[in-house]
Formats: C-alpha cells, structure tokens, sequence
C-alpha cells in the first residue's frame, strides 16, 4: 500500500469513528483494493461495513442491482454504472457511505473510447452521489493505486470538506 493511501485511510477512519459513521465498497478494476487498504489498518470493523467484489456485469446487477439495461446501454465503465453501484452498495449495507469504482486498469480491455486508464468512481451517502471520471497513466498497478488514492480523496471531500 501506498504511504498516502495509508495516510488517507487513517484520516478517514478518524473522521468515520468521531462521526460514527460507517463505509462499504463497491469495487470492479480494483478487485477488493479498496477494502484491503481499509482492513490493513487495525480497528477498521468500527468504520468498515463490508465491501462488494462485482468483477462481472452479472455480479454489478445481482449484488448491487445495478439494472442490466444501464450496463448494456452505458457499458460497464461508465458514470451511470459507477453510480448505480455505489448506490446499490449503500442500499444493500448498512453503510453511511458507498465508494464504487469501475474501470480499465489493463494491460488489456482498452478501446478508443475507453483506454486503459479510465476509471469512474463515485461515492455516495443518503443525500449526496457524486461520480468523477479519472484518466489514470500507468501500468495495471498504478492505475488501480491512482484509483484507491483517489476514491479515499473523493470521499474525505464529501465527509469534510475543505
């Protein structure tokens, strides 16, 4: 894990545990990442609820009811799913708030239109949804680093704000 990333997990958990408050991830090109970050540090079940693994389409709608129709019409890699994920997410935990990404980390499965590098993630919270596309530069690592850095970013903006 990276230094910042561990940094940022430890602020998070700070601002969780002062709140009370809970996360829960939604996870695709970073395949657990996220919630591996998260549970590295000690004490993590007092703000970690529990994290989705939907590598597959078919697990984006059965796990987080993610409509197929929105897969087929926007791909996978798209602001509609990366939404509808973290939504699913908080709807299907117990969670605060749902950090979801889905992406392109490579080496292969790039196009034109979505090179590897591309990654959505959204975040969202019972009255806040906010999604970003990111173009990360890099191999499959660093693209699903870029990505766990930024999705703990985006989600430290939500909860407090600068």
């Amino acid at each position: 894990m990276s230094n910042n990333a561990e940094q940022q997990t430890a602020r998070l958990a700070a601002l969780l545990l002062q709140a009370g408050q809970r996360v829960c991830t939604a996870e695709s090109c970073t395949g657990g990442l996220i919630a591996k970050t998260f549970t590295d540090l000690a004490g993590s079940s007092d703000w970690f609820e529990r994290g989705f693994v939907t590598y597959s389409n078919e697990a984006k709608s059965e796990m987080l009811a993610v409509p197929a129709s929105i897969i087929e019409d926007y791909g996978a890699v798209s602001e509609p799913v990366a939404a509808a994920m973290a939504s699913g997410a908080l709807r299907h935990s117990r969670a605060d708030y749902a950090i979801a990404v889905t992406g392109v980390a490579g080496p292969g499965g790039g196009s034109e239109e979505k090179p590897v590098g591309t990654v959505w993630i959204a975040i969202a919270s019972s009255d806040q949804l906010v999604a970003r596309l990111c173009c990360f530069d890099g191999d499959r690592e660093a693209v699903r680093t870029a990505t766990l850095e930024t999705a703990i970013e985006m989600l430290l903006e939500m909860i407090a704000p600068v």
